[in-house]
């Protein structure tokens, strides 16, 4: 076997190579709604595992020209009101399922959108209708997301005050231009002044979010960026590399011209990732996943990561919001009218799903702990009772001959060259039918 992942076309082209979940979400469908729904009734038996709760707010002041989530930018203020009226009673519509009643959230995720878009009483509003019927003190891990442009310091105090642990700032980059160019809402000052604030206020955990490859970026201008978040010394620091989505304004621009994009090719956004890790690490941060450093000694494991890629439950709720819960997958519905109906009418929003086989969970963890560069083969051979270094001594072989992995017994590591370009790897570790599309550029 031979890795098709070098030479073909290293362009950034309209695509996502970002995996997410196995199966692939393609294969998802209403009829195993009633599945998953009876997965819900049943006993979570003596030993299950660390549950979550993903809470989506789907508004922004702008929708970025690469964004394919689930967001708007034109609710009005009752409207918003509505939505969180929703997401509480769906909050409320879990917590009496069998299978989910009387667990302890062991992490939590505010994601979006924006959720800082929200106003400091609009928070504090919908975390006290969620306290009725589910808490989260005892969570090890509360993250939030922030739009810079949408903080201020009476806004972070009242994050601090709902529980976050971990803030997580939407930076890109630092250079205005390029935020322009690519629809983001913020502007630099405001990055510093919200992080100062934040770091005043006393939050333990702060990560920064960088893009690399966003339209008009430079080495010079990528490399500002790059000091520059050094010099604010995050807990964390997350870099993904820039793709367009199909459903992004960068997308159908594409298709309405000649089909390229202004997006750098993939060699040079892997280059500037690892230019970026080496500087960070320069300082005494360690590399804890592709897309993450962070600090040493400093509590920094990345709790909800680390647990939904050993199989942990998690209930998303919101619109569109993905789920995995007793071995199945599920996402609400996509439509805010379908959203709010299902909601009204007592009904848990969802629209799709999937049960998985054993064997597909077990390709599922194997694919997204690869991300952390690092498995251990003990842990698939106690969970699943699958040697998995002979089940794909062929992938992995050519990953060696390739130098993107090293195998030492049970510890399977990728190379940093491997790291860079791991989910473009990943699919390899697929059911046949699931890697007809392998990515041919990355």
């Amino acid at each position: 076997m031979e890795l098709d992942v070098i030479q073909k076309n290293a362009n950034t082209e309209v695509g996502s190579y970002f995996v997410a979940n196995y199966p692939p979400f393609s294969v998802w469908g209403p009829g195993y709604r009633d599945a998953v729904l009876d997965g819900l009734e049943q006993a979570p038996g003596d030993n299950p595992p660390p549950l979550g709760l993903y809470i989506h707010i789907p508004f922004c002041r702008k929708r970025c020209h690469f964004c394919y989530f689930r967001v708007y930018t034109d609710r009005n203020s009752g409207e918003i009101e509505q939505y969180l009226d929703a997401l509480t009673h769906e909050i409320e519509l879990y917590s009496r399922k069998p299978y989910l009643q009387g667990r302890d959230f062991e992490f939590v995720y505010f994601g979006g959108g924006t959720p800082s878009y929200l106003s400091a009483d609009q928070l504090r509003g919908l975390v006290d209708r969620i306290n009725k019927h589910w808490r989260w003190e005892r969570a090890r891990e509360v993250t939030f997301e922030c739009e810079p442009g949408t903080l201020k310091k009476s806004k972070l105090e009242a994050i601090k005050e709902i529980g976050v642990t971990r803030l997580s700032l939407g930076i890109e980059h630092f250079d205005d231009d390029i935020l322009e160019i690519n629809g983001r809402a913020h502007r630099s000052p405001e990055v510093v002044r919200a992080y100062n604030w934040a770091r005043e206020i006393g939050f333990d955990q702060i990560n920064v979010d960088l893009i690399a490859g966003m339209a008009g970026d430079t080495d010079a201008k990528w490399e500002d960026t790059v000091a520059k978040t050094l010099a604010l010394k995050p807990d964390n620091l997350t870099v993904y590399q820039m793709e367009v989505p199909q459903n992004s304004t960068l997308a159908r621009e594409a298709r309405e011209s000649d089909g390229e994009v202004p997006i750098a090719d993939w060699p040079t956004k892997r280059k500037w990732v690892q230019y970026a890790f080496d500087e960070f690490c320069k300082e005494g941060y360690e590399v804890s996943s592709a897309y993450t450093v962070v600090k040493r000694d400093n509590n920094n494991g990345f709790y909800y990561r680390d647990s939904l890629w050993r199989g942990a439950d998690m209930i998303g709720t919101g619109v569109a919001s993905f789920s995995f819960g007793n071995g199945n997958h599920f996402q609400n519905e996509g439509g805010w009218a379908d959203y709010l109906d299902a909601i009204s009418n007592e009904i848990l929003p969802i629209a799709r799903g999937l049960v998985p086989s054993d064997r597909q969970l077990m390709i599922r963890e194997l694919a997204l702990q690869h991300k952390l560069g690092k498995v251990d083969a003990g842990y698939f051979r106690d969970k699943f009772n699958v040697e998995v270094a002979a089940e794909y001594s062929d992938v992995y072989a050519a990953l060696v001959r390739s130098k993107f992995a090293e195998i030492d017994g049970d510890r399977i590591r990728l190379t940093p060259q491997g790291l860079m370009r791991v989910d473009a790897l990943l699919p390899y570790f697929f059911e046949p039918e699931f890697r007809s599309d392998l990515p041919d550029g990355n």
